[in-house]
This record gives structure tokens, C-alpha cells and sequence, in this order.
């Protein structure tokens, strides 16, 4: 893959700042207004010709970027029928939905396919709401999107408040808490739980706690929705956070990866039982615009890729190689600066002892070619969500420049 030669003519920044956003604008001054223009496979390609190496992207490019299989089935769906009339059945969708049901926890076989991970947060709401579960629970430091339903399950204070009054009856436990739990699940509730949380900092909650969470669960009537937009398809080294217990919930919120990189989609997956609502009443939650078929194109050939080139294998082995080659770089060049190198799979934390630290990381790796993110609930955690297609001399790379801005910041910070 070749970088490209040339930017279009325009003041990119400018028509940021008149047109989309003025902070998003000020943010690329950070990054000397660098723009992303292509990519392929683990990398990203600047307007200059500079090749990142993109251990970013907030968790979307399992299967890395311009996969040419994904690409090649929205290319063809694209050529010929790229939406539908929402009128007649559509081969595409149900192909998809057949092929994420078959790499789902045991009796998740119902998908409900939407436009993004916030979406299936919020379809999710309503099916646990006509099913009368109308309080709320979710885990401080959770993030589950910032549409208003969503939001309001999103346990920050700095989103949430510019936005209330939001939905009722919602409560906030600490995470991987069993007792918390106990005290607050009845058969009303709806609990919200990511197996892992991402914005929150990459925190692996304590062995049995999703098993905890399930059995509470049923024993009392509760729904028990497990958000796996970002953890899901893989990124743990397994198929589903959920499989590191063997926990199957009444709903399964996947997205991110389910893109494939191409094009974006999200599904709520569910069980019989709990499906039955929408299942009765096709109209009773629907999109325009969700289930086209390029988005079942891509999110087919996503499932797909990663089950025939054993993504999920390979997530698990370089997901090792990269905590144990992080944590040894970090106690030999700069063991006061980060406090904990924590994960699972390719979904990697790096806490810092304070959010300048962190920051600091961040455009040092910039500096040297490589693209992370912070953690949105979390900013003293660097966040690490390489491609499972990531090759040797990308190893190397990502270790190498982490090791030099550990180095550099040791000396400065």
C-alpha cells in the first residue's frame, strides 16, 4: 500500500473550525495539523506521505483497516443493491445476523441490527423497558454511548450534566463489586455491564463477578444486558468477555468491530425470550437506515474474517507479547510514571500516575508514529487497541517507540 502523494487543496483546519468544530480544530494543532487521507492493515497514511502505526482507533479496527475481503464484499454489495426498500426481505441481513448468531454466546440467537454502538445501547433500553424493567443500574466508570438513554447509563459526571434532566430511576454501583450488586438488583432492574471496561481505564473486573452478576440476575428477574461494543468479536483474545465465564445474558450489544473497519454497524443480540417484544411487532423499534445491506456486507465478511484467519488466537498471543513487553520496558526505563499495565487481549492499559503523564505518552508516541487514545472516562490510562493483524516489524515498532518515550519522559517529567 502506497501513501498518497497529495492533499486536496483546501485549509483542512479552516473548514474544521467554520464548519464542524472549533475544539476539534485547536485539538490538530497538537498533532501539527496532521491528516489521515489512507490505511491498510495496521497503518495509517498522512497527507506528507507519513506512515502511523495505529494502535488506536477506540477499538473499531480489529481485522485492520481496508481489509481487502471486507472491502471487496461492500464494493460488490455497493454495485449492486447498497440499500433496501425496507419492504420486501433483504438476503443480506439475514445472512449477517446468521453469521453473528453462530459466533454468539449459547442462545443469543435473535440480532437486532442499528447504526452504532450508542444505538444498540438505546435498543437495548427499550426492550428491557417493555419487558416493565424500569430501574437502571449500571457501573461507575461504565460507558455505554452519549445519546440521551445511553448517557444516562454512562456514569460521568462531566457528560452527564450539561444534559439533565435524563432518564430515572438510574443507579451507579462500583464496579466488580458483588455486594453492590446484591444490594441493588431486584426484579425491576436492568443491569448494564461491560466484562471489561474500556473508557474506564481498561479494568478487568475480579474473577466471578460476571458470574455473580448473572446468577443475581435470574434468581431475582432481572434483565441482564452485557455491552460488548468494544470488548466483543475478539478483542479480549476471546470471542466474548462473556466467554471468560461462560455467561450468556439476556442481551449482547456488539459494534466496533462488527464494522470490519469499513463500514459502520452495530446489533443488539438477544435471546428468544427476550426478543419476543420486537420480534412480535416489527415496527415497534426500527431505523431507516439500519440493516443496509453494506453494512450487512461488512459486518458478515467481518465475522467471517476474523473466524478464517483465527483473529481471535491471534488477539490473545500478541496481546502477551504486548503486556509483557510494555510492563518490562516500563520497570526498567520509568517505573514512577505508570502506576499499573493492565488488560486482556488487544485491549491494553497503560495508568499513569496523572493525566500530564498520560498526555505526555500520548504525543510522544504521535511523535514516533504511533496512534493511541486515552481513556474517556479515564484520562490517566493510555489505551492500546491494536489490529489482531499486527506483524512482527509492527511489534517491534510499537515497543520501540514506547520504550523511547519512556525513556525521554523519565529525563523531562
Amino acid at each position: 500500500m502506497t501513501a498518497p502523494t497529495e492533499c486536496p487543496d483546501l485549509a483542512i483546519p479552516d473548514l474544521y473550525r467554520r464548519h464542524l468544530s472549533k475544539g476539534r480544530a485547536s485539538l490538530s494543532d497538537l498533532t501539527g495539523g496532521a491528516l489521515e487521507l489512507s490505511s491498510h492493515a495496521a497503518h495509517v497514511f498522512g497527507a506528507d506521505g507519513r506512515r502511523f502505526l495505529d494502535c488506536g482507533g477506540y477499538g473499531v479496527f480489529l481485522v485492520g483497516h481496508t481489509h481487502p475481503i471486507v472491502v471487496e464484499a461492500v464494493v460488490a454489495q455497493a454495485r449492486s443493491h447498497p440499500m433496501s426498500t425496507r419492504l420486501l426481505l433483504e438476503p443480506t441481513a439475514a445472512l449477517a445476523a446468521a453469521a453473528l448468531a453462530a459466533v454468539t454466546p449459547a442462545g443469543l440467537d435473535r440480532v437486532h441490527f442499528v447504526n452504532s454502538g450508542a444505538e444498540a445501547t438505546e435498543a437495548a433500553l427499550k426492550l428491557a423497558r417493555v419487558h416493565g424493567k424500569r430501574r437502571l443500574v449500571s457501573a461507575e466508570g461504565g460507558f455505554h454511548g452519549k445519546t440521551m438513554g445511553a448517557l444516562s447509563l454512562t456514569a460521568k459526571e462531566f457528560y452527564q450534566e450539561p444534559f439533565r434532566p435524563l432518564l430515572p430511576d438510574v443507579t451507579h454501583v462500583p464496579y466488580g463489586d458483588v455486594s453492590a450488586l446484591d444490594g441493588t438488583v431486584d426484579a425491576d432492574t436492568c443491569l448494564f455491564l461491560e466484562p471489561v471496561q474500556g473508557e474506564g481505564g481498561v479494568v478487568v473486573p475480579p474473577d466471578g463477578y460476571l458470574t455473580a452478576a448473572q446468577r443475581l440476575c435470574r434468581e431475582r428477574g432481572a434483565f441482564l444486558v452485557l455491552d460488548e461494543i468494544q470488548t466483543g468479536l475478539g478483542r479480549l483474545g476471546t470471542w466474548w468477555g462473556a466467554d471468560r465465564e461462560a455467561v450468556s445474558p439476556d442481551v449482547l450489544l456488539v459494534g466496533k468491530g462488527l464494522s470490519g473497519g469499513v463500514v459502520p454497524v452495530a446489533a443488539m443480540v438477544a435471546t428468544d425470550a427476550a426478543y419476543e417484544p420486537f420480534s412480535r411487532d416489527p415496527f415497534l423499534h426500527t431505523s431507516t437506515f439500519a440493516a443496509s445491506p453494506i453494512a450487512m456486507a461488512a459486518a458478515r465478511s467481518a465475522v467471517e474474517t476474523i473466524r478464517a484467519e483465527g483473529m481471535v488466537d491471534r488477539a490473545a498471543a500478541l496481546g502477551r507479547t504486548l503486556l509483557d513487553g510494555l510492563a518490562r520496558i516500563v520497570a526498567d526505563r520509568c517505573p514512577g510514571l505508570v502506576a499499573q499495565i493492565r488488560g486482556a487481549g488487544l485491549l491494553i492499559g497503560v495508568e499513569c500516575k496523572d493525566e500530564h503523564t498520560a498526555g505526555a505518552f500520548v504525543m510522544e508516541l504521535h511523535d514516533r508514529g504511533v496512534l493511541v487514545n486515552h481513556s474517556l472516562n479515564a484520562h490517566k490510562v493510555i489505551r492500546f487497541t491494536p489490529p489482531a493483524v499486527l506483524t512482527r516489524s509492527d511489534v517491534d515498532w510499537l515497543l520501540t517507540a514506547f520504550d523511547d518515550a519512556a525513556t525521554t519522559l523519565e529525563g523531562t517529567l
